[in-house]
């Protein structure tokens, strides 16, 4: 009894200590919540990181540690990046890779990329991260494939680290090189044997499967054109092991699927069926090119998929079926992918583009089916909701994706008395998507800023914006 009241005793002198946040006066509360409320007025009372109360700002206690009035602003939960390549900030725009499409994008940076050092991870993980948090994205999934002349996924990790945001580091991997009728060239391929190590190695030491982790490990060998079906195999039986993610390519052009059929004898998804990669652990990148009984597939297993709309255009891969997807069940997210094919990491920004795509989409397929009524269309609630709720559930992140009691304290806001939303107050959730993409004037996660007042508090953002630049050229130039 003496213990279980001393425990008690200690638990509540901990509880004591621990730090308040209550955000208040929102003109429009966005929960995302099982209900989908939108509260006017209203706030939320944040203890150590994580949500106790949601709801009318005068319903909420009066006092906190930290106060913050967000008179005039839109709180929405913090948007999440299931897609992305942190290390392609380092070649935005650049010249031969502007007009090509996949393949030849890849084969024209592959040779850049295999320049970089472990200095470059670091500071196009920082780029990319404060780019992501000034958009109102609170937790960004990375696929890291290339590791050249010494550089690990342990220099992303303590980057992001510096800036604030959760990350889910996918350690990427390629072995199969051009020698072996794969598309990469030779020289930044790995070993197998050293890629599953080193995948147990960064599990063992990072991964964090508690509530509120602010990083975890996925396994991500790249994508069917790149590493071998034994590779794959081994790398499910590895994540299943430690109860970790998968994440791959899939089916992103039709070059892809005519890979797949001759190297393989299959169409993406079923390749992917045959080497153990459905499941409710497992999400796709792309998607753009699956029928409709793949798309059930999908929906059966619990596969998710990552929506990248920009990059999908940029490179002139196609348009995803997102509403049929969500039709069939299947578990959808955001991303913004590579920033050297969408030569830009914002999520509000992405958001619109999965709207805009989409509806261009609805009309395509309308066209073709004179007599019938048009297909549905995506709303601008169901683009916030692909951005936040989607993105979790894809992560398998039950704690992020909406503010409601018990999830993580992750949200941003946006002031509405600016230029971009004059005009279109009569529904500022829907403005949030329609109108033109702006910077988010605060960013928070687990209770802490990292954007405020609009400024990235966490770097110091002209002198990485300075040695970004530096890194760029280097690489370049080098050609």
């Amino acid at each position: 009894l003496f213990v279980k009241l001393f425990v008690r005793q200690i638990g509540e002198l901990d509880r004591n200590l621990m730090s308040t946040m209550l955000v208040k006066h929102a003109l429009i509360l966005v929960t995302m919540d099982d209900h989908r409320r939108e509260i006017p007025d209203g706030g939320l009372f944040i203890r150590d990181g994580f949500i106790e109360q949601v709801g009318p700002t005068d319903e909420l206690p009066g006092e906190a540690d930290e106060v913050l009035d967000l008179s005039g602003h839109i709180l929405l939960p913090g948007l999440i990046n299931t897609h992305h390549h942190f290390y392609q900030t380092l070649t935005r725009a650049v010249p031969a890779a502007q007009d090509a499409n996949l393949f030849n994008w890849l084969k024209t940076l592959y040779p850049i990329w295999g320049r970089m050092k472990p200095e470059d991870i670091r500071i196009s993980t920082r780029t990319a991260l404060a780019e992501l948090a000034l958009s109102g994205c609170t937790t960004a999934s990375d696929h890291l494939y290339i590791y050249p002349n010494g550089a690990r996924l342990d220099d992303e990790i303590h980057a992001a680290a510096e800036v604030g945001l959760r990350l889910h580091a996918s350690r990427g991997s390629m072995s199969l090189g051009e020698s072996k009728g794969g598309l990469p060239p030779d020289a930044v391929v790995e070993d197998e044997t050293f890629i599953l190590k080193d995948s147990q190695r960064l599990i063992e030491q990072y991964h964090d499967p508690s509530p509120g982790a602010t990083v975890q490990v996925v396994l991500a060998p790249c994508s069917p054109f790149s590493v071998t079906p034994e590779l794959m195999r081994q790398s499910a039986a590895l994540a299943r092991e430690y109860g970790v993610h998968l994440h791959t390519h899939l089916a992103e052009t039709q070059d892809e699927e005519e890979f797949c059929v001759q190297k393989f004898g299959y169409r993406p998804v079923a390749y992917m069926e045959l080497l153990n990669w459905v499941g409710q652990d497992v999400w796709f990148a792309h998607s753009v090119y699956v029928n409709e009984t793949e798309i059930k597939l999908y929906a059966g297993t619990g596969c998710g998929v990552a929506h990248c709309p920009s990059s999908n255009m940029r490179l002139a891969s196609g348009i995803m079926p997102l509403v049929e997807m969500l039709q069939a069940g299947v578990k959808v997210g955001l991303g913004v992918d590579g920033s050297a094919s969408n030569d830009g990491s914002h999520m509000l920004g992405e958001a619109r583009q999965a709207l805009l795509a989409s509806r261009v989409r609805a009309g395509m397929l309308g066209a073709s089916r004179s007599g019938e009524s048009a297909p549905p269309i995506l709303t601008a609630r169901q683009a916030l909701e692909v951005a936040t709720r989607g993105s979790a559930a894809v992560l398998g992140r039950s704690d992020l994706g909406a503010l409601a009691p018990g999830k993580c304290a992750d949200f941003f806001a946006i002031n509405l008395n600016r230029l971009e939303f004059s005009g279109a107050l009569h529904d500022p959730v829907a403005a949030m998507v329609f109108c033109a993409p702006v910077q988010a004037d605060t960013t928070v996660v687990g209770g802490k800023f990292v954007v405020k007042a609009g400024e990235l508090v966490t770097l110091d953002l002209p002198r990485q914006v300075e040695a970004h630049n530096r890194a760029a050229r280097r690489l370049v130039m080098e050609l």
